[in-house]
């Protein structure tokens, strides 16, 4: 239909109900008969129906609070990226009685991370957007914000048996995928694989690595069946470790001419490679830290994979106050782009205007 100013008397007319009706439908107020919401909203559907959102922000006497639990960060890391995006929804929305607050965990430590969820459960919330780490103490955490009716959304990875609100972040999976699928067209007969893996890659904590792993082979095995991988663990902190480790592959395998790292950290492997006068036919990895990017930049690394971390905070944000604010359904899903980023296209990418 036109667009046209519609009162809330227009709606009950054209819905053959009181304005009082109309009125608790629009508020969620409760006190109407299925019938009766069905009509209105059958009306709602058809004029398209927004409702005035600065006007709910006014006369809101409510206070919202969303509290955001993500890892501890430093300075352009990854999840200094997520908080960003975070505070730039919480700017937008103060005109509505809407605060958001952070809670922060040590990312891998379960002590850590149960604390926080600990924490969150006796805060009493309104919305709570989770980057979740362990799975059981993710469970008893959700378990928790279901039976006290707190609507909550995922960010980063999903945890689907959890039935969040909404999952806002990458399919991990595809995203191992399509990473193979790029490294490989890299791949010249002769030529073997290495794929860098944390030491923690069995910790219930890196469940995202190890879906982008299982994407990565799909691909590698269904095409290249014959090719030989290895596997290489690096230790997170011990860098002198390291390099002994990878002095002694490649000595090894001088065929290793393809990498890839399913985290944050092929800055690790690239800067190996620089100081040892060496370098790989490809090397892939994962998000855009300075480091990664300075070394895409140099040609040490080939191709980065970015996941929007910004975006997903800022979505995040969005969709919890849509929810609890706005009384508005939500995308149970929002997948972002598997960003492909190369020497050439590194400096025309940004997440926002």
């Amino acid at each position: 239909m036109k667009d046209e100013n519609y009162t809330i008397k227009d709606i009950a007319r054209m819905a053959g109900v009181s304005a009082g009706t109309v009125d608790r439908v629009l508020h969620n107020r409760g006190n109407v008969s299925a019938s009766s919401r069905e009509k209105v909203q059958s009306v709602l559907d058809k004029i398209n129906y927004l409702p005035n959102m600065f006007a709910i922000g006014l006369a809101a006497k409510k206070r919202y609070r969303i509290v955001c639990l993500i890892p501890y960060y430093i300075m352009y890391d990854y999840w200094y990226s997520v908080a960003q995006g975070i505070e730039k929804a919480a700017r937008e929305l103060q005109p509505f009685n809407v605060e958001t607050v952070f809670l922060y965990y040590k990312h891998a430590d379960r002590a850590s991370y149960r604390e926080a969820c600990e924490q969150l459960l006796a805060d009493k919330p309104d919305a709570v957007l989770i980057a979740p780490n362990f799975e059981e103490e993710t469970l008893e955490l959700t378990t928790g914000l279901d039976a006290d009716a707190v609507p909550y959304a995922f960010i980063d990875f999903n945890m689907e048996q959890m039935h969040a609100s909404c999952y806002i972040g990458q399919d991990s999976r595809m995203s191992g995928y399509v990473a193979a699928k790029i490294l490989m067209q890299r791949y010249e007969p002769g030529q073997e694989l290495v794929v860098f893996l944390s030491d923690q890659k069995n910790s219930p904590a890196e469940i995202q690595m190890r879906r982008r792993m299982e994407g990565f082979m799909e691909y590698v095995n269904n095409r290249f069946g014959h090719l030989t991988v290895y596997d290489v663990v690096f230790r997170k902190e011990d860098t002198d470790g390291n390099k002994l480790i990878l002095d002694d592959f490649f000595s090894a395998h001088p065929h290793a001419m393809l990498g890839a790292v399913f985290n944050s950290r092929v800055y690790q492997v690239a800067g190996y490679l620089h100081e040892a006068g060496r370098r790989l036919k490809g090397l892939l990895g994962y998000d855009l830290l300075q480091k990664n990017v300075d070394y895409l930049r140099s040609g040490e690394v080939s191709c980065l994979i970015g996941q929007r971390p910004g975006l997903q905070g800022y979505l995040g944000v969005k969709a919890l106050c849509d929810m609890v604010v706005f009384k508005k359904q939500v995308e149970p899903v929002k997948y972002m782009p598997i960003d492909i980023l190369i020497r050439e296209t590194i400096d025309y990418y940004f997440e926002f205007e």
